[in-house]
This record gives C-alpha cells, sequence and structure tokens, in this order.
C-alpha cells in the first residue's frame, strides 16, 4: 500500500505557500485588497483647481528637458493618457454633473474639453511616492471668492464699507436688495464643499469600489487654488494697491484652514496653498504689467501670509505657481509683437479683398516662418489654449503645478510622521 504521508506533507506545504503568497500580494496593495487605509485628498477653489489646460497641449511639453519627465509620467506606452490604477477621483464643478472614475486626463473644466487640472499630475505623483490607495475629492467653481463663496462660518456675515455704501447710494441702487443678495451667497460654496466632501466619505464605495471599510480611510491633506475674484476686487479690497490692502484675505484664509479643520475633525489636516501666480515673478513683468506689479505682489504676500502664525508651522505649505509661468511662451510673444504691423497689413488686405482668405492665411504662414523655428510656431501655437488667467490653459504649466502641490504635500505628511 502508498504512503500517503509524502501526499499530506506536499499539501501542507502548498497550504502554506498559498497563504504567504496572498499575504505577500496584499502587503503590495495588489488585487488582493486594500490592506492601508485609504488616503484621501481634498482639492478646492475656483477656475484654475477645474483647469483649463486642454490636452492638445500636452504634445508641446515633449519640447521642454523639463517638463519630458512628467509627460512620461501623464501617458502610457502606447502614447494613450496615464490612467491611475489606485488613484480615484470625485469632481463637482467642473462639469453639471458629478464625475467619477478612476484619475485620468478630463477631469478638469468640462467646457470645450477635454481639459486638466492640477489634480491629475497630483494623483500621478501622489501614487508613485506614497504606493497606497488614493481618493481626490475635487471641488472647484469658477468665478468664486473667499471674501463671500468661501467665506468661512467663523468669519462672520460679509460687511460692506463706507465706500462700497457710498458708491451704491450714488448709483441708486437698491441697498437692501444688495445686502439680502450678498447673504444669500455669502459661503454658499464653503457650505457645499463641505457636504460633497461629507457625502463622499459617507459611501466610499460608491466612488472606489475596491475600498476596504476594514482598513478605513485617512483624510490625509487639502490642496487650496484660488484667488483671481479676491485679487481683482477693488469692494471688498479698497486699498489692495498699498501695503496691508490684502491683510483681509489672509485673514480670511487662517479661518477658513481653522474651520475646515473643525468641520472635518482634523485639527492638523496639511493644507498646501497654491499662490496665485499668473504672469510669472513679478520682477520679471513686462512693461505693459508694471501697472499690475505692487497689486498681484501684495495680493500673492498675503496668501502666504498664514504661514507665519505659529498654528500653522508644520501643516501649512505654500507653493508658488508663478515658477511654473512659461517664460518662454511670453518671449516669444514679444517677438511676435514686432510683426504686428505686418500683420494687421494683411488683415486688413484680406478684409478689403485685395487678398483671398487663403492668400491672406499662406501670407501669415510665410511671415511667421521667417520669424519663428519651426519648434518656436509649435509652443508659440500649440502649447497654450486658454486666457492668461487660466494660466494660458497650458498643460506644461498644470502639470508643473499638480506636481508641485504633491511635492509639497509629500513633505508635510514626511514632517507629520
Amino acid at each position: 500500500m502508498t504512503s500517503l504521508a509524502p501526499i499530506r506533507h506536499f499539501t501542507l506545504i502548498a497550504a502554506l505557500m498559498s497563504i504567504l503568497v496572498v499575504t505577500t500580494v496584499a502587503a503590495r496593495g495588489e488585487p488582493a485588497g486594500q490592506t492601508k487605509p485609504l488616503k484621501v485628498f481634498i482639492l478646492a477653489g475656483q477656475s484654475n483647481m477645474q483647469g483649463h489646460a486642454h490636452v492638445r497641449t500636452f504634445d508641446a511639453m515633449a519640447l521642454d528637458p523639463k517638463t519630458v519627465p512628467i509627460l512620461n509620467e501623464m501617458q502610457a506606452a502606447d502614447g494613450t493618457h496615464r490612467v491611475c490604477d489606485n488613484v480615484w477621483i470625485s469632481s463637482i464643478g467642473s462639469a453639471d454633473e458629478e464625475r467619477i472614475g478612476k484619475l485620468t486626463a478630463g477631469f478638469g473644466a468640462e467646457a470645450r474639453g477635454p481639459k486638466i487640472g492640477p489634480e491629475f499630475t497630483f494623483g500621478i505623483y501622489m501614487q508613485k511616492w506614497l504606493d497606497e490607495p488614493i481618493l481626490i475629492i475635487k471641488t472647484a467653481w469658477g468665478g468664486k471668492s473667499l471674501n463671500t463663496d468661501f467665506r468661512p462660518p467663523s468669519a462672520g456675515p460679509y460687511e460692506f464699507n463706507e465706500t462700497q455704501l457710498a458708491t451704491f447710494k450714488k448709483q441708486g441702487k437698491d441697498l437692501e436688495a444688495i445686502k439680502a443678495e450678498k447673504v444669500e451667497a455669502t459661503g454658499h460654496y464653503y457650505r457645499l464643499m463641505n457636504e460633497h466632501v461629507k457625502k463622499v466619505l459617507a459611501d466610499i464605495q460608491r466612488v472606489y469600489p475596491d475600498y476596504d471599510p476594514k482598513a478605513g480611510y485617512e483624510l490625509a491633506g487639502f490642496v487650496w487654488f484660488q484667488g483671481w475674484n479676491d485679487m481683482v476686487d477693488s469692494g471688498t479690497y479698497p486699498n489692495r494697491g498699498e501695503p496691508g490692502g490684502y491683510d483681509q484675505y489672509s485673514e480670511l484664509l487662517a479661518k477658513f484652514i481653522r474651520d475646515v479643520r473643525q468641520d472635518l475633525a482634523v485639527p492638523k489636516l496639511p493644507f498646501v496653498i497654491g499662490v496665485m501666480g499668473v504672469g510669472g515673478p513679478t520682477d520679471k513683468y513686462g512693461s505693459d504689467q508694471h501697472r499690475y506689479k505692487s497689486t498681484h505682489q501684495s495680493f500673492r504676500d498675503a496668501m502666504a501670509q498664514p504661514a507665519a502664525l505659529p498654528e500653522f508651522q508644520g501643516n501649512f505649505a505654500t507653493v508658488l505657481t508663478e515658477n511654473y509661468w512659461d517664460m518662454e511662451v511670453v518671449e516669444l510673444r514679444t517677438k511676435e509683437n514686432t510683426i504686428k504691423q505686418k500683420k494687421d497689413e494683411i488683415n486688413n488686405q484680406v478684409k478689403e479683398g485685395s487678398l483671398s482668405r487663403e492668400e491672406g492665411s499662406a501670407a501669415l504662414d510665410r511671415l511667421y516662418a521667417e520669424v519663428f523655428t519651426p519648434r518656436e510656431l509649435v509652443i508659440l501655437k500649440e502649447s497654450v489654449s486658454n486666457f492668461d488667467f487660466h494660466y494660458m490653459g497650458s498643460a506644461k504649466i498644470m502639470a508643473q503645478i499638480g506636481k508641485g502641490f504633491a511635492e509639497t504635500m509629500i513633505k508635510l505628511l514626511e514632517g507629520k510622521k
């Protein structure tokens, strides 16, 4: 009779090996399921957090050695847009409806898209550096202020200053109606932001199907990218061109951070602030920008000011988005101005009928070819897709901003450990 002992011995070894394999796979965060708490990051703000960089501007990133490595992270081996297997996103405000799914290109502003905001490279690099499951909750609406729309509860009601009241009276406006409208608008988007975050956290599997409730989640960080509407608001900030003219924004931002942390019950929630940097560093402003220099710098200083508060040491950091402005595009635009007269002449000839539309287009192509190299023409015409206040709609700029947010967040998380 054949002994069964060797068979039993083999079966026991096989079973132990099976357990070992499953345990090892789970530890790596592979298909066996989530084993570490889900890292949740909130991204909030206005139109630049939505993101207006059209995906057609990706290719121009390949022309700058500095952004080639980032582009490689943004694309799969076959050149298609990267899809992050371990990063899921729920986004509201950038489209008419909530958008959820694995993070990839297209979660920027929906209109005339697909586009990206900072969420794309933020998620890519957070996945790369953390090697943990990640959920991004993005709430962003265009044209919204901190002084009104995102006004934190602890700031109290919006109060019109004497200059504003005098202007309304002079214009014959209904002051009571204006006040009532302001009351209704105050804090509206702060509340929408909080409501959506809590809605997602109450049913994470709706957004992240692989979520393991036993492993749980951790609210790991918050990124704030907003500011344009406050910066240009001369009513709320009547002394904005003078020292301290934006002090109210600094105070509101500090209260915003405190209130978010209290509402989400995370007292030291790491905060990263994207400091408004449209136009690039102010010390590099051209002559056509000089009139904005002091105002822009004063606002940027106000955005960064909470970093000096003792309570925010080690849990608050800023990213100077001005450092990612595409100065090469600025230089090429300056060069383009030298041919403005010739361009106008060609366009006028088309308008008058002495040149057909096709002839005019060909003449402009020849003019540009005489002044710019093929590489410069791609950068000038293909690397931008929107207005300057939307960071040119440039993937090169937006991708660097998202990566910068991730780098800064990682430093805060490491400091927290």
